[in-house]
C-alpha cells in the first residue's frame, strides 16, 4: 500500500516550492490509490486553507513520533555524539582546514573528547548538541525522478540532529515520523545526495532496511519557489492554473514534476483557465456590481481577475486615459459622428467609419485607458452613450 507525507513549512503559509511537493505527493498517492498523510500544526490554518485551495486532500494529519525515544537509541548505540564547539569555532576550523587543502568537512574532534573533558565543559556552562556519526560508505539508490543517485558518505559532515536545548532536527523528526506513518514513498524538493545518505543511514540506524522507502526528488526552483501561494492568491491567479503551472494535473507524471515552472508562462495558463469559467464561479470575487455581461466580455482578455477592477471601471466608473498628440482630429470627429442610443456590438464599426487614418486606436485609448483589452465592441454598450460622450467632452 503506498503512503506519502507532506510536512508542512514550520512558518505558516505555502511558497510554490512547497505547494510543488504537496500537488506532487497528493498526485502520487491519488493515482496509486494510496494514503496521503499531511504533517502540519492543526492551528496552522493559513496552511490548510491554501492546501484545500489547491485542491490538496489528505488522509490524516499525522501525530509525531517518538523523538525521545529515537534520540536515546541513538545515543545508547553510539551514533549521537556530544559537541561543544560554538559556530565561530566552527568556522575557524573549516577555513584553517581549507587553506591547508583539507577538505572543509567537520573533523570529528569532539569524539576523541574524554569523559573528564566533558565533564570540565559542562562545568563550565556549556551544554553540548548532539552529532550522529556517519558511516564511511558509499550509498546508492535509484531516484523515481533523477535516476541512480549516490551519496558519498566521507565527504558529507556528521549532522547536527539534537540542538543544545534538545530540540529535534527537521531531518530527525522526518524520518522518525516515516517510520513511524509506515511511509513508503517520499517525493521532496531537491536537498542533496548527501541529505539523503543521511537519512538512508539513519534508516539503519533505527533497524530498518534502506529499501523501506523510495525517493523521488524534485528539482530546486530557485527564486520561482520562493513566490508565495498568498500572493499569488490575492494577485487573482486561479488554484487551477497554479497546479498546472507547477506540472500537476491528470496522471502523477515524474518528468511532469522535474520540468521547472517558467514565471513567464503562469499569466498566459490563468488567462486559460478565466476564459473557462462561468460568471457564478467568479462572481463574488468580482468588483460590486459587476454583471454577467461585463464578465463575458472580459474573461479570455484577463491574466489575472484582479485586472476586472479596471475594466469595471471603464465601464462604469471613472478612469483618466492617456491623451496622444494630434487627437483633437480623432476627437472632433468622434464627436461629430457619435451614435445615438440604442448601441449594440456592431456601434463600435460604423461609428470608427467616420473617424480619420489611425483614429480607431486613438478613440480606444481615449474610452478604456487601454492599447489592447477586450473587445471594444463588446466593451461600447456596456459604457453607454453619456459615459463615452462625458469622455469625449474630458477629452
Amino acid at each position: 500500500m503506498t503512503r506519502v507525507r507532506f510536512i508542512a513549512p514550520p512558518s505558516g503559509g505555502l511558497l510554490v516550492a512547497g505547494a510543488r511537493v504537496a500537488l506532487a505527493n497528493h498526485a502520487f498517492a491519488r493515482n496509486r490509490k494510496g494514503t496521503f498523510v499531511l504533517r502540519a500544526a492543526a492551528e496552522d490554518e493559513r496552511t490548510l486553507n491554501e492546501l484545500r485551495w489547491l485542491g490538496v486532500q489528505w488522509d490524516g494529519i499525522a501525530p509525531p513520533g517518538d523523538c525521545a525515544g529515537a534520540i536515546q537509541h541513538l545515543k545508547d548505540t553510539g551514533r549521537l555524539y556530544p559537541c561543544f564547539e560554538s559556530e565561530v569555532e566552527l568556522r575557524a576550523k573549516r577555513e584553517f582546514r581549507i587553506k591547508r587543502g583539507k577538505p572543509a568537512t567537520y573533523d570529528r574532534a569532539m569524539l576523541r573528547m574524554t569523559a573528564a573533558q566533558r565533564a570540565q565543559a559542562e562545568a563550565g556552562g556549556k551544554v553540548p548538541y548532539w552529532r550522529f556519526r556517519l558511516s564511511a560508505r558509499i550509498l546508492t539508490w535509484n531516484d523515481m525522478i533523477g535516476g541512480r543517485r549516490e551519496a558519498k558518505l566521507p565527504a558529507v559532515d556528521d549532522p547536527i540532529l539534537v540542538l543544545a536545548d534538545g530540540t529535534p532536527s527537521p531531518t530527525l523528526t522526518a524520518v522518525v515520523d516515516d517510520v513511524a506513518d509506515q511511509i513508503t514513498h517520499v517525493v521532496r524538493a531537491e536537498e542533496g545526495d548527501g541529505m539523503t545518505g543521511v537519512y538512508l543511514e539513519l534508516l539503519e540506524a533505527f533497524g530498518e532496511s534502506p529499501d523501506l522507502i523510495q525517493f523521488g526528488h524534485l528539482p530546486v526552483l530557485g527564486d520561482t519557489g520562493r513566490l508565495a501561494i498568498r500572493a499569488l492568491r490575492a494577485d487573482g491567479v486561479e488554484a487551477e492554473a497554479v497546479s498546472r503551472w507547477i506540472g500537476a494535473g491528470g496522471r502523477f507524471s515524474p518528468r511532469q514534476f522535474a520540468r521547472k515552472p517558467d514565471p513567464e508562462a503562469l499569466p498566459g495558463i490563468n488567462r486559460e483557465v478565466l476564459a473557462r469559467r462561468d460568471f457564478a464561479d467568479v462572481a463574488d470575487r468580482l468588483p460590486p456590481g459587476a454583471t454577467e455581461a461585463f464578465w463575458l466580455a472580459i474573461r479570455g482578455h484577463i491574466d489575472l481577475l484582479n485586472e476586472a477592477r479596471h475594466w469595471w471601471d471603464v465601464v462604469d466608473g471613472a478612469i483618466f486615459p492617456p491623451i496622444p498628440e494630434g487627437a483633437d482630429a480623432t476627437i472632433a470627429a468622434a464627436n461629430a459622428s457619435l451614435p445615438p442610443d440604442p448601441w449594440s456590438s456592431d456601434s463600435w464599426s460604423a461609428w470608427t467609419a467616420a473617424l480619420p487614418e489611425g483614429g480607431e486606436a486613438v478613440l480606444r485609448l481615449l474610452l478604456t485607458g487601454e492599447a489592447q483589452g477586450p473587445d471594444i465592441a463588446v466593451l461600447l454598450p456596456l459604457i453607454g452613450r453619456a459615459r463615452v460622450a462625458e469622455r469625449l467632452r474630458g477629452a
